[in-house]
């Protein structure tokens, strides 16, 4: 690697530590922390049904099961999801995202939304391809 290839990587990794600050912030300001946020976006985004596994928010949270359980606690006691037990294999169960959750996922995602423009417009410029 050159120069150049660790100066774009440093400012990709600033960038993205920028970014995910402020996602902080954001989700501080409105009450919950970055992963409860994360959580939610996965349970809103990320799967192609309105709900999700333990298992399944792990992987995509790339966190440990326990850690995954003690979260979905914590955001059941908010009021902001639900367990439900599983329709096709009864020993699972379902997570789904309740009103309260459905809207703070929602209003969250509202205001990262210029932040991510503007992050897909810098990186979308020449001279950000892959690092050979």
């Amino acid at each position: 690697m050159d120069k150049q290839d660790y100066q774009r990587l440093a400012h990709f990794r600033q960038r993205l530590r920028r970014f995910m600050r402020n996602s902080e912030l954001l989700c501080k300001a409105n009450g919950i922390t970055a992963l409860q946020y994360q959580m939610l976006l996965q349970l809103r985004g990320a799967c192609e049904r309105d709900w999700a596994t333990v298992g399944e928010l792990a992987e995509h949270l790339q966190s440990k099961h326990h850690s995954v359980v003690a979260l979905v606690d914590r955001c059941e006691a908010a009021g902001m999801v639900e367990r439900k037990p599983s329709r096709e294999d009864r020993r699972q169960v379902e997570i789904h995202l309740l009103p309260y959750g459905l809207e703070l996922v929602a209003r969250i995602a509202e205001l990262h939304k210029e932040e991510v423009k503007m992050l897909r417009q810098e990186f979308s410029l020449p001279g950000w391809e892959p690092l050979d």
